[in-house]
């Protein structure tokens, strides 16, 4: 929910962790400022350039089959899916929602790694833009803090 009281981490550590990310291209102006500052803010808890592996697909159908990808490589602490879905006309919005969501929580659960899901399912662009940006810092953080808490389980 958008202005939801998410509560906070404290001082998240990313400095030794690797990260995969796979950014869908449809709707890309929309994906690229999640990326953007889901960087940004994977950078700000410690996290390196060198252990970030940044991948782009056609789309969100796409993004689990390579997240499946990296996480069957066990390279990775967590993964983060970035994406965006549009309402149209269709039911189609209904299917690529539903399907890439479930595709993206398997991941997580098949192979016991964390997945940041900042796929945006929204109405309309402008509910896209309202939320790009904080939802692409939410998935940065999502990822270290869970990668985090997965090593002390």
């Amino acid at each position: 929910m958008f202005g939801a009281e998410k509560g906070s981490a404290a001082n998240l550590d990313g400095s030794a962790l690797a990260i995969g990310i796979v950014q869908a291209r449809f709707n890309e102006s929309i994906t690229d400022s999640l990326a953007q500052a889901c960087l940004q803010e994977l950078a700000a808890m410690g996290v390196q350039a060198e252990n970030i592996r940044h991948v782009k697909v056609p789309g969100a159908l796409e993004v689990p089959v390579a997240l499946q990808a990296m996480a069957e490589s066990e390279e990775f602490d967590a993964l983060i899916a970035l994406g965006c879905i549009i309402r149209g006309e269709t039911y189609h919005f209904e299917l690529v929602a539903n399907e890439s969501g479930a595709g993206v929580t398997r991941i997580g659960l098949d192979f016991q790694i964390p997945v940041a899901n900042a796929i945006l399912t929204t109405e309309n662009e402008a509910q896209a833009i309202a939320r790009q940006v904080d939802k692409g810092r939410d998935a940065a953080i999502v990822a270290v803090e869970m990668a985090n808490l997965l090593k002390t389980l």
